[in-house]
């Protein structure tokens, strides 16, 4: 009876741990209501239209032109880029397209996996592509090239195209989601505050003129940007201690027995 009770509890606190580590691993980014995108892409990084993960952001531009969007990607994130290019019927020859994935610092993230690159030949009604990044992490070295909160940016472009094509209208849609990784990818440490633009500007001390503060970006996670503390490691530590915890008082009762054996006599018998 001890037993069954002692294994009960294990059990019981084992499925009030999993059950907020399973609601992280869920996909972070929700659809929102595409009447909100953009639709319009911006020619640098300066302009990069915002949208949001789960929007599907849509363009009209010619061939040649650089388009740039950005959205925020939080630690703990597993964002993956896709686009759809829709190409002019009167394209003569074939034609190869890339999308590049920026970090807040612009520095080109690698694809893990996803076609980053493809050639559509001639005549093709589109192409398709798609790039999923390393897990975002919330601190880095800085030497390293690993990818950190804050904006990212896409650019997307023609890299191989004939010149009798060039300029032809094209209509484009991008989007972007992200799969939460959770404590698998959690780390020691933090950023101060995610990278965004404007945010190495300092703020203007008391009295001083505030014109002259950069504009940080408008676009954050829907639940803020992660204090870079918590992750759901410390669930299955807590966990772990508990169950270490139990089996210990169980493996207590089982090895007692019921008490004195009836074959030994009492003491002064």
């Amino acid at each position: 009876m001890r037993i069954t009770r002692v294994w009960g509890a294990a059990l019981l606190m084992l499925g009030l741990a999993v059950t907020p580590a399973a609601a992280d691993s869920t996909p972070s980014a929700s659809p929102s209501e595409n009447g909100d995108a953009p639709t319009e892409a911006g020619t640098s990084f300066r302009t990069a239209t915002e949208f949001e993960q789960g929007q599907t952001a849509t363009a009209s531009a010619s061939t040649g032109d650089y388009l740039y969007w950005s959205f925020p990607a939080d630690a703990g994130q597993r964002p993956t880029v896709r686009a759809s290019v829709k190409l002019p019927e009167g394209a003569e020859s074939s034609s190869t397209w890339q999308i590049d994935v920026y970090d807040g610092l612009r520095r080109r993230q690698a694809c893990q996996y996803g076609a980053q690159t493809r050639t559509a030949g001639a005549g093709a009604a589109s192409v398709e592509l798609s790039c999923t990044l390393r897990t975002v992490r919330a601190w880095s070295e800085q030497w390293a090239d690993d990818p950190l909160p804050g904006t990212y940016y896409i650019r997307l472009t023609t890299t191989r195209l004939a010149t009798a094509d060039l300029g032809l209208p094209v209509s484009t849609e991008v989007e972007a989601e992200s799969e939460d990784i959770g404590g698998s990818a959690a780390v020691d440490g933090s950023l101060s505050r995610p990278l965004v633009p404007g945010i190495a500007v300092t703020s203007p001390q008391d009295g001083e003129d505030s014109s002259t503060e950069a504009v940080l970006s408008s676009l954050e996670p829907d639940d803020g940007w992660a204090s870079g503390w918590w992750s759901d490691r410390w669930v299955w530590t807590a966990l772990g201690a508990a169950l270490a915890a139990l089996a210990g008082i169980g493996g207590y009762s089982l090895t007692r027995g019921a008490g004195r054996p009836t074959r030994v006599p009492p003491p002064g018998a």
